[in-house]
């Protein structure tokens, strides 16, 4: 008998709901961390206040630049895109002679690299292969687009990094 009472007057669902609503008091009136006492902790003012990463994120790929020359710092060694379990990166480049003095060596020139960020599984494997540090996961993690072909990155966006729109207060 006592079972059906509760049943009819939905005693269990307004005990939930009294947990649920004093958290959410709670909330209204306690300070952030560190922060205005006269701002409650009610969620993330995300675009306007960026989300704090962890320093060991792995976001958007970037190819780094040699400061001295400026130029890239690959050597077309392919060996991130042997290294990627999913086949994201496609490395292209061709062999020129070099001369060195008397002798003519044979070199491998970058001509293009392409990064599909759609299938990439940010594992970091790519990173840890490439024998010149050229190839680094970044912090950024905004990387939605709205057409499929925005996910392949070529060279060149890859070397100047994300463009995000920065909102002001």
């Amino acid at each position: 008998m006592g079972q059906i009472i509760r049943r009819l007057l939905l005693l269990d669902l307004f005990k939930g709901l009294a947990v649920t609503f004093k958290y959410n008091a709670r909330a209204l009136y306690e300070p952030r961390e560190g922060g205005n006492p006269n701002q409650a902790i009610y969620t993330e003012q995300y675009p306007l206040e960026r989300p704090r990463v962890s320093e060991r994120f792995r976001g958007a790929p970037r190819l780094n630049l040699d400061p001295e020359t400026g130029g890239t710092l690959c050597i077309a060694c392919d060996l991130c895109a042997l290294a990627c379990p999913v086949d994201c990166i496609e490395v292209g480049s061709i062999r020129r002679e070099v001369r060195d003095g008397e002798k003519v060596n044979k070199k491998k020139v970058l001509t293009s690299f392409i990064f599909d960020t759609s299938r990439c599984m940010f594992c970091n494997l790519c990173v840890e292969a490439c024998p010149t540090d050229c190839l680094e996961l970044t912090q950024s993690f905004e990387l939605a687009v709205y057409h499929r072909s925005g996910f392949r990155w070529d060279r060149e966006m890859l070397e100047k990094g994300i463009n995000y729109v920065r909102y002001k207060k």
